[in-house]
């Protein structure tokens, strides 16, 4: 019996340790410099309510939580690609990826931002 209460406790913590998947990255290639999207990604997360935790010009990486309920984390990355810039945007919330089209609406307001809307 004793024996059967451990592997039950066991079985129950490596559940517990199991990993959750890396949120899947939402891509947009944009015909505008990595310096100037990444300035406008900061801008626009800043306005949409998010605190940047973390930002890196030089690595073209910024880190911003949601300041209200339910606690979303946006994490971009811009870089060069080409005469422009590759903008990657991945988002979880409570440590859960979220789909990629949600930041969708994210990727359009960057384009119009950056006169590159259709």
């Amino acid at each position: 019996m004793r024996a059967l209460a451990t592997v039950l406790v066991l079985v129950l913590l490596s559940g517990c340790a199991a990993t959750q998947p890396a949120p899947e990255p939402r891509e947009l290639t944009l015909a505008a410099a990595p310096e100037a999207t990444l300035r406008e990604v900061v801008g626009l997360l800043m306005e949409e309510g998010y605190v940047i935790r973390h930002a890196d010009a030089e690595l073209g990486r910024v880190e911003a939580v949601l300041a209200r309920w339910p606690g979303y984390r946006v994490r971009a990355a811009v870089s060069s690609e080409g005469q422009g810039a590759r903008a990657s945007l991945t988002a979880t919330r409570g440590g859960v990826p979220l789909p990629p089209h949600l930041l969708d609406p994210l990727l359009a307001e960057l384009q119009r931002r950056l006169g590159l809307a259709p």
